[in-house]
């Protein structure tokens, strides 16, 4: 069975757009996570160990300031398009498209303010949590509305993310988690 918790985790800067970011929690016997409405950020993974302790094994910050500064996308859903565009150019349907330059002369992982620093409209499961956002037509430079869902479920030790899309005319989607792993556990070297 799984335990699912939501409590408030901090309050985003205005300059950032401002908002409540809530944390939600889905716990089993063998596994926790800690999931933020800002980003679907995984900010704590804990597995069981053989001696029955909990260890976190993914790398994060425990206070909403460390995930409002520049990070390495710990833990975040990335897009529109994870990856690097170069040039932020790409050409759909004849026509050529200029995203935001937010890596050299590259578009990194949906631009300057891709889906990793956005709140999210979350929904609780019975055994996870479903975020939703749209991301209007224009935004970063991507043509089209895209509406997203990103799902995450708690079955034993089984963690699954489901991400869905849903545009109103053709666009470029590539969504991933950029979570950093440490088997050893944070505290470890």
């Amino acid at each position: 069975m799984t335990e699912v918790r939501k409590e408030v985790f901090g309050q985003m800067p205005q300059e950032q757009g401002g908002g409540v970011v809530e944390k939600f929690t889905l716990k089993s016997d063998s596994l926790k996570v800690e999931i933020l409405s800002l980003g679907c950020i995984i900010s704590a993974l804990e597995v069981k160990g053989s001696g029955g302790e909990f260890t976190d094994v993914v790398l994060g910050f425990d206070t909403l300031e460390g995930y409002t500064r520049k990070h390495p996308f710990f833990g975040a859903v990335v897009g529109r398009v994870a990856n690097r565009i170069a040039k932020g150019r790409f050409s759909l349907d004849g026509k050529e498209y200029q995203l935001f330059l937010n890596n050299g002369p590259n578009s990194l992982h949906g631009g300057a303010k891709g889906f990793d620093k956005v709140l999210w409209s979350p929904q609780v499961l019975p055994n996870g949590v479903c975020f939703f956002r749209l991301s209007p037509d224009g935004e970063e430079g991507y043509p089209g509305d895209l509406r997203v869902w990103v799902t995450y479920t708690l079955s034993g030790s089984e963690l699954a993310i489901n991400y869905r899309a849903q545009a109103s005319r053709a666009t470029p989607v590539s969504l991933t988690n950029h979570a950093y792993f440490n088997l050893a556990g944070q505290v470890s070297p």
